[in-house]
């Protein structure tokens, strides 16, 4: 005898959690980045598909109100736990108990059963939804983002091995969570290989790119609105500053470029887009004094707001991702949206947003003579990368993104997907 057809639930409210890193912050400096767009693209886009999403992220000052709306549908909830500044998100173990205790409060003054999942980003956030829907009875979907054992995998020379505390939370997590949405196969394949994840509770969900933020324009519209000379040749780096990020290594390429090209003197220039993150913070300077001791032109800016940062992907002759391990590399797809090849280390998830020869150029290791090769290959290609770009890119949607977290959702909501979980 067949069995009947399960039919799926449709969840009416999830609560989001983000509690390192607030999406009203601006991407680019701190603990913001890629992650922070993600949380904002998709949790707008699931209420346009009918869900009620309620994000909870720590309270950072006094003068944050408790809820504010962040888009029809998408509430943002400041929970107190620790004091408002100067609590670095390596510091945040020790508040875990203070957010789940906020969390549990506002869910207590609603009906039982207000929320129907919880999607945690990152694994302190799996912490607190780990505890949170085993209080609620509801289940749990994590999206890690980052990995520490991946990370310490590829360190940068001097940076710092992410603790055993932050292992064994992620294991908890991965344990516990109903599903695990994987950015890319690859990371798929970690969370299985790495963390010994139940590959049936895993699913590979691409993050995506505002294809209508993110678009070709005139380059030399933008060059002027940025104040970049119409001859020159720009190199771009977007992102945090820290050694995970290496963009040192393109200072070092640009360098080697002008050695081997004396026509581009005067013309090279780099551009830097971002603020400190991380051990970043250590040496904030650092950068500046690398770029006087190889006498490359580089010109660093803050954090850029869509708009402006659009003009510096499309003013861009490359944008580079010297990262030494993305998850996904969102700066990459921003990039090759607006019609900009990227050379990229061939690490993570920068293998699937960057396809290689096609869209850009992928190189194996940092080093600098390597990485030069690789840049000026571009410039040589950049007319046939910048087609392949734009083409790659226009396979990834934030609403396409948003389909797929409510494909999981109903999974993992239907009667027999929670029974299997219990």
């Amino acid at each position: 005898m067949s069995r009947g057809r399960v039919r799926s639930v449709r969840p009416r409210r999830a609560a989001v959690l983000s509690v390192h890193t607030s999406p009203l912050e601006q991407p680019g400096t701190g603990d913001a980045g890629g992650m922070n767009v993600y949380v904002v693209e998709t949790s707008k886009r699931l209420a346009d598909l009918g869900v009620e999403v309620e994000i909870f992220t720590r309270a950072t000052s006094s003068d944050l109100p408790p809820v504010c709306e962040l888009a029809p549908g998408v509430t943002v909830r400041h929970l107190t736990a620790g004091p408002f500044e100067g609590l670095c998100k390596e510091d945040l173990p020790s508040q875990l108990c203070a957010l789940t205790s906020g969390l549990l409060r506002v869910e207590a003054q609603h009906e039982a059963g207000y929320f129907d999942l919880v999607h945690s980003h990152y694994w302190l956030s799996g912490q607190v939804g780990w505890l949170a829907t085993e209080r609620w009875g509801v289940p749990l979907v994590h999206t890690a983002h980052t990995l520490a054992k991946v990370k310490n995998l590829a360190l940068a020379d001097g940076d710092t091995p992410e603790p055993l505390r932050r292992v064994v939370g992620e294991e908890q997590v991965i344990a516990a969570a109903a599903r695990l949405v994987a950015n890319t196969t690859q990371e798929a394949r970690d969370l299985v290989h790495l963390y010994d994840a139940d590959a049936s509770r895993v699913v590979t969900i691409a993050p995506g790119v505002d294809l209508e933020q993110f678009r070709p324009g005139e380059a030399s519209a933008a060059r002027t609105r940025l104040g970049v000379p119409p001859d020159a040749v720009l190199l771009l780096f977007v992102g945090r500053l820290q050694p995970l990020k290496a963009p040192d290594v393109l200072l070092q390429a640009a360098q080697r470029l002008l050695e081997q090209d004396p026509s581009l003197a005067g013309r090279l220039q780099v551009a830097v887009v971002g603020g400190p993150s991380g051990s970043g913070f250590d040496e904030p300077t650092f950068l500046h004094r690398l770029a006087a001791e190889l006498d490359v032109t580089v010109r660093f800016e803050p954090p850029a707001e869509p708009d402006r940062l659009r003009d510096w992907y499309v003013a861009a002759d490359l944008v580079a991702v010297p990262s030494h391990n993305e998850s996904f590399g969102l700066v990459a797809l921003e990039a090759q949206a607006c019609g900009t090849p990227v050379v990229a280390t061939r690490v993570g998830g920068l293998r699937t947003t960057v396809r290689d020869g096609v869209s850009g150029l992928l190189v194996d290791g940092h080093s600098a003579e390597d990485w030069a090769g690789a840049l000026e290959q571009g410039l040589a290609h950049r007319s046939r990368l910048s087609l392949g770009a734009l083409e790659h890119a226009s396979g990834y949607s934030w609403g396409r993104t948003a389909h797929g977290l409510l494909t999981t959702y109903r999974d993992v909501l239907t009667p027999s997907s929670l029974a299997a979980t219990s």
